[in-house]
């Protein structure tokens, strides 16, 4: 029998509470930055701002500043700038001449940031940075990595050497009619109203095999399936609870007659504003906070909103696996008035961390979307809180285009001959074997003294990390990154090595490691952390 984590209300209070509508999803400001990796026939290039904020209520003023940052990290040149901005898309260039001062920049991998913010928004400032090449920078050595096999494929076979695991590319995060997704591509302008776009669950399942998907995650906002984005007065509970139930059926109906192809149906809890989004992946049960004027709440089960406490440990009791979905670099996820804040269940229960996605309202169907988000530097903050999460990298799509706005996919570690299931789906996301990549072509695993990404475990004397990456394309990696961190010392991650292979004794304590792959395209990959206690 499902239960609530509060006791019934009496309808008076609950119909009271409807006044306190959420405000519309999706209505905040995006900012992003298109740095091209490589220069082209001349030396300088075009860095690209794009902004847009849908819900801007008057016009206002975008202020943005650029830094061309040194491979040493010192800061080498700056731009600043101002527009008036009414939250329409805007799109602001800035040419660099490939030179600092009067002469070319020396060769080297470089960084660009933007940060941006909306003069009379409340909202922090957005931060992206992405890394450039300048000249001809020396590659890294990489080691030999017999790349893991892809499902399905028809040399689906493990080479020798190679790892026992099988990769599966997933979406694990997008939108259909069952919330505020499903539009079609020519008339999808950004969210949709709730339950009205055309296509649901079962479309986009086909759709994202067709695309060559492996794992797509309908992942559907809690507080729409009465048809609102706020609370419907006459909206009836049953229908609502009916609906999420066809969903799950239409995602294990499609995997059963599909054994290749993996459809997940799940949930998107939270809202923006004060809040943050997570995704559940296996819960069968529908949560929410919304009532209809009788008072009769819109779910299975009643989940408070903005109290992610409650929710973590609601999701550790029942077993289920969540995402931090595009998280911030502060005001979200909040226990107790601090965000991005460690709780023990929210440590067992939160799996992965959006580190990049393309935008969720692109139209584009050739994998060629310029327009991303970068939110490594907020999965940090999450880890050094104390959570224990692999990286993931999805769309987002509320356009009828689930898996084909960019190349960007998870890849899932399956042990070699286990059947794609939504349970070895959510074994994988607990052990974190997990990588994301913005090229579905190719691969990022990280081991510690041969142990796989994901593991955490106790540790004596020399640690070897190596970062393992392939492609079938036959990129090459222009840069790698192993980054470090502390759990709950609440302070930076920070680089400890641009070697693909590092041996070194760490302090006594408690660390983590991941390592980040950019290839000579641009395309960035991330491995899963380990989790490494070191003894003396």
């Amino acid at each position: 029998m499902r239960t609530s984590l509060l006791p019934p209300l009496l309808a008076l209070s609950l119909c009271c509470s409807l006044a306190q509508a959420a405000p519309a999803e999706h209505q905040e400001f995006e900012a992003t930055l298109l740095a091209p990796f490589q220069a082209g026939a001349a030396p300088g290039r075009t860095f690209t701002l794009q902004f847009a904020y849908p819900g801007l209520a008057r016009t206002d003023t975008v202020d943005w500043r650029v830094e061309l940052m040194r491979p040493d990290g010192r800061v080498a040149l700056r731009w600043r700038g101002a527009a008036p901005f009414t939250g329409d898309e805007m799109t602001v260039a800035v040419p660099w001449s490939g030179r600092l001062g009067l002469s070319p920049a020396p060769s080297g991998i470089y960084r660009v940031r933007l940060r941006a913010a909306v003069r009379g928004d409340a909202h922090e400032e957005i931060e992206q940075d992405w890394e450039i090449a300048v000249g001809a920078p020396l590659l890294p050595a990489m080691p030999a990595f017999p790349p893991l096999p892809r499902a399905f494929e028809p040399a689906a076979v493990a080479a020798p050497g190679a790892l026992p695991y099988t990769v599966y590319l997933g979406n694990l995060h997008s939108q259909t009619n069952h919330s505020d997704g499903g539009a079609d591509i020519a008339e999808c302008k950004g969210a949709q109203s709730p339950l009205k776009a055309p296509h649901g669950p079962d479309h986009a399942f086909a759709y994202a095999r067709g695309r060559g998907l492996d794992i797509l995650v309908a992942s559907e906002h809690n507080h729409m399936y009465d048809g609102s984005e706020g609370s419907a007065p006459d909206a009836d509970p049953a229908v609502a609870r009916a609906l999420y139930r066809a969903g799950l059926e239409s995602a294990a109906g499609f995997s059963k007659k599909h054994p290749d192809f993996l459809a997940v149906y799940g949930l998107e809890w939270g809202v923006i504003n004060n809040g943050g989004h997570i995704n559940i992946f296996n819960s069968d049960e529908l949560l929410g906070w919304e009532a209809n004027a009788k008072g009769e709440l819109m779910a299975d089960t009643r989940t408070p909103r903005g109290d992610y406490a409650a929710l973590y440990t609601l999701m550790r009791e029942r077993g289920w696996v969540g995402q931090f979905n595009h998280p911030a670099h502060s005001g979200q996820f909040q226990v107790d008035g601090v965000p991005l804040a460690y709780t023990e269940d929210g440590g067992e229960a939160m799996a992965l961390c959006e580190v990049m996605n393309s935008t969720a309202f692109s139209t584009n169907v050739s994998e060629t979307e310029t327009r991303r988000s970068n939110f490594e530097g907020a999965c940090n903050r999450l880890l050094e809180a104390g959570y224990r999460l692999a990286f993931s990298t999805n769309q987002d799509n509320h356009c009828a285009n689930w898996g084909a706005s960019f190349t960007n996919r998870t890849g899932v570690l399956l042990p070699n001959g286990t059947a794609l299931n939504r349970a070895s789906f959510v074994e994988a996301l607990k052990a974190r074997r997990v990588f994301a990549t913005m090229d579905k072509d190719s691969q990022l695993v990280l081991t510690a003294n041969g142990r796989l990404m994901g593991e955490r475990f106790t540790n004596r004397g020399p640690l070897a990390l190596v970062a393992n990456f392939a492609s079938s394309t036959g990129k090459k990696a222009a840069s790698v990154a192993i980054m470090e961190g502390v759990p709950g010392r609440k302070g930076t991650v920070t680089q400890m090595s641009d070697q693909a292979e590092t041996t070194f004794t760490p302090s006594p304590g408690a660390h983590f490691y991941y390592a980040k792959v950019t290839q000579d395209d641009g395309n960035v990959l991330w491995s899963a952390p380990v989790w490494v206690m070191q003894e003396d």
